[in-house]
């Protein structure tokens, strides 16, 4: 049932952000609605300009296949094991069974010891493809096909030019716009082509078959519906052999881990190894407002959560990867920043997109996002410990790495005692948030730890001297009269973020202050039992409106709840936030704790990795494991 049935709301022309598919070959993606509308598509990268943008504004161009006159489905779901949606309809005369997949080309082999040295395609045998197949299962069912390209955010119409039978090719002049892309469009049915649409017709029977593809690439679209399935058994095959390599626990929960697994490869970029943090751009975290943001991005805070999560799950091949992107950007002489684009880049303009309505009237659309200006002193804690995660796995530290990760701790040294934008990217005044000190301890920590590693006793003790300064400085300033760890100096406002003190190994769990600060957490910044970043009220972050529960918070007190032996609430509130995925398993960034509603970008990787964090926490405690990190035996510290 549409959330906007359940919770009494007026009925929106957009689909409920949990509703949509989401669709990736590791270069690029979309996002499916229940209507079988391609409603969000960027080409040829995550990053690019939309193609299909009918998410932030109905008139941007969408994609749709499915029965003429149906626009709600029977079922739909992920093939097992994959990236590859399966939706079922149900038609007054008939059923029809469509199937949709961004294609994968083959393994490339580089090391026969085992799949774990395997790679995906790249642009030189890349299908850079979206095939969507129909078969008609029973009685008859009239099929439509409308596909309507907008390029550069829905500022540029497409021209279509017949290329023979069943092949057009959608061009746009968009020169202002950067590279250009073209769209082949073949399909063995009946294709007319006016205007900016292709579309087409058919009475289908039980038996019947039909294909439709669009690509962007040189190599040959399929052709026929035998090219068709052979390339959709081969994406299939290659999602199973990849999922093949990761270790999940035997629990009634692994189906959660290997969805996150799957989403998360789909939210990576493989010719750089870099994550996204989500594949959208402004769906709003406050329904109709302004907290509308780009996370097309690479965020330098995700590595150690990344590390923590791709670890855990055995994807070390995914983890050293983002690792390897991370160095790259961070290596030099530069500052480090807090995100890079997902092909390197350091230049991250924000603008608004003043033509597109946004999602349910949510404005401004934003592209760009001007946080990667901001100084936020928790990224030379999150690279010190992607580092220290890295080399634990080898038991070393390489010759190359040392002059990095001494720069990064010399840096967080230098600043630890400064204001900055703390963890959520406030828009408001500079502040001395407890988090902040946090992570800068982290950096001291883990790099005197690092030195030791690399046989630098000088260095070790000097940082670790700072490490002890910034502890005693966090326990004198930031707790307040009760014993609480509050957000930032001087205030008795609570925050999410410290819930990391526990994860992180600043203090025992079983330190009172701890303690305190989980259950004031718990009982005090939650609403339904569900967690907040902080309350707008008490915080300027320089924007208006409320927002929902942080679904990553919550995920985050439940790792706190079993740090502090209370295991029995941890593992209720896990049950109570897997309740509230997405029908396909997926999450956005928030949550609304009174309709389930999801908000914000979707799906987010942050998200996905507090959960497999916080499910492997409850389990290693269920079954009387250390928690220490969240890793398997071979990265624990």
């Amino acid at each position: 049932m549409a959330e906007s049935v359940r919770s009494g709301l007026p009925r929106s022309a957009h689909p409920p952000i949990a509703d949509y598919a989401f669709l990736s070959d590791c270069e690029s993606n979309c996002l499916i609605a229940p209507s079988g509308a391609i409603e969000w598509m960027c080409l040829p990268r995550h990053d690019s300009p939309s193609v299909f943008g009918a998410i932030l504004d109905r008139a941007a161009g969408s994609f749709r296949l499915g029965p003429y006159g149906v626009q709600v489905p029977a079922a739909r779901r992920y093939l097992p094991g994959s990236l590859m949606l399966e939706t079922t309809w149900k038609s007054p005369t008939g059923w029809l069974v469509v199937r949709d997949a961004l294609l994968m080309g083959p393994w490339h082999d580089v090391s026969q010891r085992s799949l774990t040295h395997r790679r995906t395609p790249t642009d030189y045998d890349a299908e850079h493809c979206l095939l969507r197949t129909v078969k008609c299962v029973s009685g008859s069912v009239d099929l439509s096909m409308m596909c309507e390209p907008m390029f550069g955010y829905g500022r540029r119409e497409a021209t279509w030019r017949y290329e023979g039978p069943g092949y057009g090719v959608a061009v746009a002049d968009c020169p202002d716009l950067g590279r250009n892309v073209a769209l082949k469009l073949t399909t063995d049915l009946r294709l007319g082509l006016e205007g900016r649409t292709a579309q087409a017709r058919t009475r289908m029977s039980q038996g019947d078959t039909a294909f439709v593809s669009l690509s962007w690439s040189a190599l040959s679209p399929p052709r026929t519906w035998p090219e068709a399935i052979e390339r959709m058994a081969r994406t299939a095959e290659y999602w199973r052999q990849w999922i093949n390599v990761g270790v999940f626990p035997d629990h009634a929960w692994s189906r959660y881990l290997a969805r996150s697994a799957l989403t998360l490869k789909g939210l990576t970029f493989a010719p750089t190894g870099a994550l996204l943090a989500a594949p959208t751009t402004s769906l709003p975290e406050t329904p109709h407002g302004e907290r509308n943001w780009d996370y097309r991005y690479s965020w330098v805070r995700d590595s150690t959560f990344a590390l923590w999560g791709l670890y855990t799950i055995g994807l070390d091949r995914e983890a050293n990867d983002f690792f390897s992107f991370l160095m790259e950007m961070c290596g030099g002489d530069q500052d480090i920043q807090i995100m890079y684009g997902i092909d390197g880049e350091r230049e991250l303009p924000e603008q608004t997109l003043d033509h597109l309505s946004g999602y349910e009237g949510a404005r401004p659309v934003r592209v760009g996002n001007a946080a990667y200006l901001q100084n936020q002193h928790d990224v030379w804690g999150a690279i010190l410990d992607s580092v220290y995660l890295h080399a634990r796995s080898r038991d070393q530290v390489t010759e190359s790495l040392w002059p990095f990760l001494k720069r990064q701790a010399e840096a967080a040294a230098k600043h630890w005692r400064e204001p900055d934008h703390g963890i959520w990217e406030s828009r408001g005044e500079l502040q001395h948030f407890t988090s902040s000190k946090l992570m800068c301890w982290v950096a001291m920590d883990r790099g005197a730890k690092l030195a030791l590693l690399h046989d630098e006793p000088g260095y070790a003790d000097d940082w670790q001297a700072v490490a002890d300064e910034i502890r005693a400085d966090i326990c004198t300033n930031g707790v307040d009269d009760r014993g609480v760890f509050v957000q930032r100096y001087g205030s008795t406002a609570l925050d999410a973020s410290v819930l990391l003190l526990p994860l992180l190994r600043f203090l025992p769990a079983d330190d009172p202050r701890v303690r305190a600060t989980v259950r004031a957490i718990a009982d005090e910044l939650t609403e339904d039992g569900m967690v907040l970043r902080y309350r707008v009220s008490e915080t300027d972050d320089g924007l208006h409106g409320e927002e929902g529960t942080f679904t990553i918070c919550s995920f985050w007190l439940v790792s706190a709840l079993v740090e502090i032996g209370e295991l029995d609430e941890a593992t209720a509130l896990c049950e109570r936030l897997l309740s509230y995925a997405s029908p396909l398993g997926l999450y956005a960034e928030e949550i609304d704790p009174l309709t389930g509603r999801h908000l914000g970008n979707f799906p987010q990787a942050f998200t996905h990795l507090a959960m497999i964090n916080a499910i492997m926490h409850v389990i290693r405690s269920e079954e009387g494991e250390d928690t220490n990190t969240f890793l398997p035996a071979s990265h624990r510290l």
